[in-house]
């Protein structure tokens, strides 16, 4: 038979190959500027922060009103019975006698008046100067729950970052048990090797299954904790950068110019010197209260029983107003006053000093922090050296499956010990951003 007539036999009887299975999309990758910029725009707490802060500028607005001129109108129309009902003193030496009926008139009135106060030594002046420095230290806190908020992005970026570097140890750690697993059941079937090596490498494999799927949650839970802090709802289908945490500039400083940087950016302060402003402001507001205050006015009506009837007048008012004596309420809201600005300018100590030990702490677990993270890569080294030659010794029958085993749970518990060292050197520069005030670690 042709040989080619035969391949082409054997060819057709071949079963046709299977298709090629697509590939499923790779999770898209978020880094940790978009996820700061996500946590700009969506978070909560930021929004709220921000719609007080308007809501305080609109207050420093009512609070000028007062100043500026008032102006209102009023247009009356009454329908009424035009009985007349002298009253005693009001006309002297004239008796009329009252009369009554049901005769109905009409009576229109129009009429416009305009205000405007002069002076009152500070009082509503006081007033709006002291919310405008309120509304300042609003801002302020604004600006210090969106620091909090890149905190916390930042904190739940690495938090996941490390999560993610904690899966690929298990995974890492459940290959090699695996490899180990099938070394292993070569030589029990060789009869080389102990039943019992089988059984703990069996029991290793499981271990480290069971790690991989705690990782894999971890993975999971962290990416949607990262979700909450960046204020979004959703599905976490991402996987976060492997971006390691950038250098703070000026970390390595001592303490005290790292303090100046930090008393000067931080919003916390600022609002509180602008607090401590707004109560003195509201104490030269209370104190003006003792003096009177002085307002003109002016006014005109136009009035009668038509429309095409109405008589004209004008008035013009100047208005001296001395509250004399309020049953002492003035003395006391000067007593308030002076007491809430002893309490600003003791919160702005303690805030001070809360400043101080932030920056102190967060500085000291850097410095501490890349310590730990070199201890911990030549913890890691060495624990893949150990694993090296105790593979090599139990491969030539010296070393046992417990020497293995250890070696293995070694480079495991190294691995992890990397991985919780870099976090901590994430968080610890995330911290000392906060603290300094700023919003990036380079500037």
């Amino acid at each position: 038979m042709n040989s080619t007539f035969l391949a082409l036999l054997v060819a057709a009887a071949a079963p046709a190959p299977a298709a090629t299975p697509r590939r499923a999309a790779a999770p898209r990758v978020l880094t940790l500027e978009e996820a700061l910029r996500t946590a700009r725009e969506h978070q909560p707490q930021l929004l709220q922060a921000r719609a007080q802060t308007v809501a305080a500028s609109a207050r420093a607005d009512q609070a000028l009103a007062p100043m500026l001129p008032q102006v209102n109108g009023t247009a009356s129309y009454q329908r009424t019975t035009e009985n007349f009902a002298a009253r005693p003193g009001l006309i002297p030496n004239l008796n009329i006698r009252p009369s009554s009926s049901w005769n109905m008139v009409n009576y229109w009135e129009l009429s416009a008046t305009a205000t405007q106060l002069i002076w009152d030594f500070g009082q509503t002046s006081g007033h709006w100067h002291a919310t405008q420095a309120t509304a300042e230290a609003q801002k302020q806190t604004e600006r210090s729950t969106y620091l909090s908020i890149l905190l916390s992005a930042r904190t739940a970026f690495f938090a996941a970052r490390a999560a993610k570097d904690q899966l690929q140890v298990a995974r890492d750690t459940l290959a090699n048990q695996q490899v180990h697993l099938q070394q292993i059941q070569g030589f029990v079937a060789a009869g080389t090797r102990p039943d019992i090596d089988l059984a703990q490498a069996r029991t290793d494999v499981a271990n480290s299954e069971v790690q991989l799927v705690n990782a894999e949650n971890g993975y999971a839970t962290a990416r949607v904790q990262l979700n909450q802090a960046m204020g979004i709802e959703g599905p976490a289908d991402y996987d976060v950068a492997d971006e390691p945490a950038p250098v703070v500039e000026g970390e390595s400083l001592p303490l005290d110019p790292l303090l100046d940087e930090a008393l000067r950016n931080r919003p916390e302060m600022a609002s509180l010197e602008q607090q401590i402003r707004a109560q003195q402001l509201t104490l030269g507001s209370v104190q003006g209260s003792y003096l009177p205050s002085l307002g003109v006015g002016t006014g005109v009506t136009d009035a009668g029983a038509a429309p095409d009837a109405l008589v004209w007048n004008w008035s013009a008012t100047a208005t001296l107003t001395w509250n004399l004596f309020q049953g002492g309420l003035t003395r006391a809201q000067e007593h308030e006053a002076n007491a809430n600005i002893a309490a600003a300018q003791a919160a702005w100590v303690t805030e001070r000093q809360q400043v101080r030990l932030e920056v102190d702490e967060a500085r000291l677990s850097v410095r501490a922090a890349r310590a730990t993270v070199g201890a911990a890569t030549e913890a890691l080294f060495n624990a893949r050296e150990r694993l090296r030659l105790a593979e090599g010794r139990y491969q030539t029958g010296v070393g046992n499956s417990i020497e293995l085993s250890d070696a293995q749970l070694a480079v495991a518990q190294a691995g992890f010990q990397r991985v919780q060292a870099d976090y901590n050197l994430a968080t610890s520069r995330s911290q000392l951003l906060r603290a300094l005030g700023r919003e990036k670690a380079l500037e």
